[in-house]
């Protein structure tokens, strides 16, 4: 989530510096209804989201400022993320989440689809969120989490946490993680995790139902 936060600081930088004229916010709708593979317009955009217009306009011009086409490839995206975790790897979690943002797998996101996501996971209901979590979580995208795709998870996020993850992880660290994850979640212990046993599991958890809160009132 480290670029997503970094959009919505920028955005709160804006909002706090002044108040825009009328005159802008007609440009804005005006150009966020030509860019370039962006069909949707900000009344459009305000009912399918739980976003106001000024929100929506103040994270557009965030949007459009990483990518002016109006569409963000893997390869940038990946360019984005890596500034927000400069000492570790955080390309295979970026290819993982850039993949969830891609609901439509096309190979690149839409500001349309970026916000879609991002209006889930800041002010989506809790089981919103967490059903946004699993499908980034199912990778194959079969409707269940097996072992491998957890593992991938989990080692991609201590990559990507670098020398910051303390302590020092041993190369073992990730699978005893998922090991223990999973003896919790798989309640049926069939060998996967289906999207009511992760949602079941993840309420029972206060750290977990802790960290959904966590950018609830970001912007």
């Amino acid at each position: 989530m480290g670029a997503v936060v970094g959009t919505l600081t920028m955005g709160e930088r804006t909002k706090g510096e002044r108040r825009r004229p009328s005159r802008d916010k007609i440009d804005d709708d005006f150009e966020l209804s030509i860019v370039c593979h962006r069909p949707e317009g900000l009344d459009k955009l305000e009912a399918q989201t739980n976003f106001s217009k000024q929100e929506l306009q103040v994270l557009y011009r965030g949007f459009k400022n990483e990518c002016p086409s109006g569409v963000v490839n893997e390869d940038t995206f990946k360019q984005i993320y890596a500034q927000f975790f400069p000492h570790g790897d955080a390309s295979t979690y970026a290819h993982y989440l850039f993949n969830a943002f891609d609901s439509a797998h096309s190979g690149s996101i839409k500001f349309e689809g970026f916000i879609m996501a991002l209006s889930t996971l800041l002010r989506g209901s809790v089981r919103e969120k967490l059903t946004w979590t699993f499908n980034l979580y199912d990778i194959n995208r079969d409707g269940y989490i097996n072992k491998e795709e957890m593992t991938d998870i989990v080692s991609a996020i201590y990559d990507m946490m670098g020398k910051y993850t303390y302590p020092a992880l041993k190369t073992d660290t990730p699978k005893q993680h998922v090991d223990a994850f999973f003896q919790k979640m798989d309640k049926n212990r069939d060998g996967v995790v289906t999207l009511d046993e992760f949602i079941l599991s993840c309420q029972e958890d206060e750290n977990i139902m802790r960290s959904l809160q966590l950018f609830k009132n970001v912007i």
